[in-house]
């Protein structure tokens, strides 16, 4: 795997960056997160291909604020969230 971006969906909508940060830096370091308040999704990208990978290992069908969230590479993700 070479991206380092991952697609976060299903959150929960009062979801903020910094609880996405807090979640994501147990894996490595988080270079950026990109979301819009009140979609219910984002983007978070890793500083290696690594860190996303074990990220999405671990996070994916995981309860998040009391949602399950879907981690999936950015670019992989579908269209209906």
């Amino acid at each position: 795997m070479k991206e380092r971006k991952l697609y976060i969906g299903n959150l929960y909508c009062m979801t903020t960056k910094e609880s996405l940060l807090r979640l994501f830096s147990k894996y490595g370091r988080v270079r950026q997160i990109d979301m819009i308040q009140g979609t219910g999704f984002g983007f978070v990208e890793m500083s290696s291909p690594g860190e996303a990978e074990k990220a999405l290992q671990e996070l994916d069908g995981t309860e998040f604020l009391e949602r399950v969230i879907k981690v999936r590479l950015a670019g992989t993700q579908p269209l209906v969230h």
